[in-house]
């Protein structure tokens, strides 16, 4: 199982520093941001699989910001709002935007832990039945080809019973001649 990159966006330092700490015992890896503007930014250089956003931050970029630019980046990213209790209706309306998830601050980290290990449950889920389709699309491959060579050799030998019908047929023929025939027209068995 492949452990999730996630990115951190709190404008608190300790939440931060906390939640990082945790996460990275969990055996992810992990990258802070402490406002929005920084997080757009490392959001453009890397690939996260995992935004955990705090909704309500100072300055241009807000967590809703965040979640347009993760989503903008790659749609198949998953953002976590972190928020106050007097937010929920933010979060929900953020969650019509494409958010996955939210959390009620102070975060429970392990519930979060929890979360983080369903999305990647789903993931691996998701990454098995890619692995079952394509080897489903090699075996559906393998098998017409092999229906569409044993065709061929099924008209081939029907074309050959034929001829030697034929021949077993031609009275104008002498019997030694008409196997000595019969037998050159038969398909070589160690091919």
């Amino acid at each position: 199982m492949k452990k999730l990159n996630i990115l951190v966006v709190d404008d608190e330092p300790s939440v931060c520093e906390v939640i990082q700490e945790r996460l990275e015992i969990a055996d992810y890896q992990v990258e802070t941001a402490e406002n929005g503007e920084e997080a757009t930014g490392l959001i453009t250089r890397h690939h996260y699989d995992v935004v955990l956003t705090d909704l309500k931050m100072p300055g241009e970029v807000d967590g809703i910001g965040v979640l347009e630019a993760a989503k903008a980046r790659n749609i198949n990213t998953e953002v976590i709002l972190i928020t106050g209790h007097g937010s929920v209706d933010n979060a929900v309306k953020a969650m019509k935007k494409g958010a996955n998830d939210y959390l009620r601050k102070p975060i429970n980290l392990g519930e979060l832990v929890l979360r983080l290990e369903k999305i990647s449950n789903i993931r691996d889920l998701g990454k098995h039945a890619s692995d079952l389709r394509e080897a489903m699309n090699v075996t559906e491959e393998a098998a017409a080809q092999t229906i569409s060579d044993l065709e061929l050799m099924v008209s081939e030998l029907k074309d050959t019973l034929r001829n030697v019908k034929e021949v077993l047929s031609n009275p104008d023929m002498d019997p030694l001649e008409q196997i000595q025939t019969v037998l050159k027209m038969l398909p070589d068995p160690n091919h």
